[in-house]
This record gives C-alpha cells, sequence and structure tokens, in this order.
C-alpha cells in the first residue's frame, strides 16, 4: 500500500514541477495582468485537481496544503507581479517558493551574520531537539490510547500536529536555504508564548498562511471595505474575510483527506476566532493600552482558549472518518520497512565481518 502511494506521491510532484517550469516561463513570456492569469488558471485547476490521486494523512494531506492552499494563492499573486514569486529569481528557486510553505527574509541582520547565524543555528537545534523529544513522546503514549481519556487524545493530537508541522517544516526550510543560500523567515514563532489571539495568528502561527493570506485576502478587502464604509471599520470585514477564506481553504484540504462531504465545524472554528479576534481588536483600541495585563495571565488565557476551541471544533475531523487510525498505520508501516532495512543492513554487516 505504501509502495504505490509512494508512486502515485512521485508522479504528482512530477506534474507539480513540470507545472511550475510552465508557469516561470509564462512569466517571462506574458505580462501581468488578466492575461497571464488565463496563462495559469489551467495550473490553478490542476494543482486543485492533483491532491485527489493520494489517500495517505501525511503525503496527501501536506501536498494538499502545499499546492492546493498555498502554491495556487502564490501563483495568483503571480499573476500581477506580487508575493514572493517573480521571474528575477532562477527556476529552481521559483519552484521551491512556489510549492513550499517558506518565504526570503527580505532585511536579514547584516552585523556580523555569522556569528549571529551560528548562535541562532545552536538555538534552534536545541528547540527542535526538544520538541522531537516531546512529539516521539506523544507517540509513544498511544499505545496506552485505551487508558487516555478522549479529551486528552484530542489535547495530544493537537500537540502532535503542531511538533510534527514545525519539525518538518523546519527540515524543509533547512534544505532549501543549503542548496539556495537564502535567508528564510520563520515559519512558527513559539507559539504558546502568544499574548492575545492577535499575536497569536499574526504574529506567531504558521506565519507562511499569513503572510500569503494578508495580501490575497485582507489588504484587498481592507481597500474595499475603506472606500465603502470607511477606514475606521474597514479592518472588521477585512479580519472575517479572511478567517472566513482560511476556513473554506482548510474544509478543502480536510476533503482531500477524508473524501467525504464537509461539516463546516472547521470554518466554524476559523469564523469564530475571527468574530473574537475582531473583539479584542476593538476592546484594545477602546481601553488604548490602559488596562494591560501581564503574560502570565493573558499567556495561558489565548493557548487555553485556542486548545479548547481546537479539541471542541477541529481536532474530531480527525477521528471522525479514522484518520488518526490510518496514520497510525502509517506509522506501524515505515517502522515494519526501517525494521526490515536495518537487519538486512546488520545481516550485510556481520556477514562479512
Amino acid at each position: 500500500m505504501l509502495g504505490e502511494e509512494m508512486n502515485s506521491f512521485i508522479k504528482v510532484w512530477l506534474a507539480v514541477f513540470t507545472s511550475l517550469c510552465y508557469c516561470h516561463a509564462m512569466g517571462k513570456m506574458v505580462p501581468k495582468g488578466p492575461k497571464r492569469l488565463s496563462f495559469l488558471l489551467p495550473i490553478v485547476c490542476l494543482f486543485l485537481y492533483l491532491p485527489l490521486n493520494l489517500y495517505s494523512p501525511h503525503l496527501g494531506g501536506l501536498t494538499a496544503f502545499f499546492i492546493a492552499w498555498l502554491g495556487n494563492f502564490k501563483l495568483l499573486l503571480f499573476a500581477f507581479d506580487k508575493g514572493p514569486l517573480n521571474t528575477r529569481i532562477s527556476l529552481p528557486l521559483f519552484m521551491a517558493l512556489a510549492c513550499l510553505p517558506i518565504k526570503i527574509q527580505q532585511d536579514p541582520i547584516k552585523e556580523n551574520p555569522s556569528s549571529k547565524s551560528q548562535g541562532k543555528s545552536k538555538e534552534g537545534t536545541v528547540n527542535y531537539v526538544i520538541k522531537g523529544l516531546l512529539l516521539a513522546i506523544i507517540l509513544w503514549s498511544y499505545n496506552f490510547i485505551e487508558y487516555i481519556h478522549p479529551n486528552i487524545i484530542k489535547l495530544l493530537y493537537a500537540l502532535h500536529i503542531y511538533f510534527f508541522l514545525e519539525i518538518f517544516l523546519a527540515i524543509g526550510a533547512a534544505m532549501v536555504r543549503s542548496f539556495y543560500g537564502v535567508e528564510l523567515e520563520p515559519q512558527f514563532n513559539e507559539p504558546f508564548l502568544s499574548t492575545s489571539l492577535q499575536d497569536f495568528w499574526g504574529k506567531r502561527w504558521n506565519l507562511m498562511v499569513a503572510s500569503i493570506m494578508r495580501p490575497t485576502v485582507y489588504e484587498p478587502t481592507l481597500r474595499f471595505s475603506s472606500a465603502v464604509i470607511g477606514r475606521k471599520w474597514a479592518p472588521v470585514p477585512s479580519v472575517l474575510s479572511t478567517f472566513v477564506v482560511s476556513g473554506v481553504m482548510h474544509e478543502l484540504v480536510f476533503y482531500y483527506l477524508r473524501r467525504v462531504s464537509p461539516t463546516w465545524e472547521v470554518s466554524w472554528f476559523f469564523i469564530f476566532h475571527g468574530i473574537c479576534l475582531t473583539l479584542e481588536i476593538g476592546l484594545k483600541k477602546a481601553l488604548s493600552g490602559k488596562c494591560g495585563l501581564p503574560w502570565i495571565v493573558t499567556g495561558p488565557l489565548t493557548v487555553g482558549f485556542v486548545l479548547g476551541t481546537g479539541v471542541w471544533l477541529f481536532i474530531p475531523q480527525f477521528t471522525r472518518s479514522k484518520l488518526d487510525v490510518r496514520a497510525f498505520e502509517e506509522y506501524a508501516e515505515i517502522g515494519a520497512l526501517l525494521k526490515s532495512y536495518c537487519e538486512k543492513v546488520l545481516n550485510h554487516i556481520f556477514y562479512h565481518l
């Protein structure tokens, strides 16, 4: 089963790379605007179709996230010469930026870059080692899943998703950084240290999504709303629109994973957070910073609110269609393959001793 899925995975990504070569060429030959958009729309449709060829929770879910959502949004921006993609960069870097959740850092630190990068590298390595150990502990705890309360299991799933995403995306970013010699912006910024919903969604959680949603949804809605209801209240529909689109795109990713009609609970999770974030921003403006609370109060409240609403509306989507069971089966199959490979290597070594 895993072998067949890997074959499909390779075919899907060969189609992605070929399509991005076409997009890069069209960017050089066709001027920006509706005309370029018309040449890129077939690729956008293709990227919506390709994840349907994958059934693995890991391979299919990441592919859907990378190309059907982020990749397509980047191509839509590229049609108008906006966003991270442009024809001035090399084709390999264009392809990496298009299909991976990475963004080149615009203003890298110029003072003592080697010493600062070495310090950041050491701190980052320790950070990821700790998170890798925590992820391993979570995976080990699933051996006792029948003795764990269902809500605690959902909380473990939430932490599992966070640690897996951060570690996996960091590995991908490190590979791009080493291949192309570019400094990349971080994908996460310690979300468990958030002081508010605005801090969590805007500055700490899945920053690549925030950087793409801003020019594709938030800013166009802000300009339109400013002309209709004025600059003062324009952020309200802009924030809500951004969270609605995010909810719909998450529903799309879950459709690729589950292949059943959406329940819209995931959309309500994001709409609810959009409403709460709008109220939070309005409250901050009304108080003008007169009633600031310390992190020891706002931090646990923010993280608790995100985890609580996630366990309520978001995480159940993984258990409802047995995505968690399929993921465990993949882990078991990968473990069996690794065990078989290690046994063959050891037998080969002992045979030649």
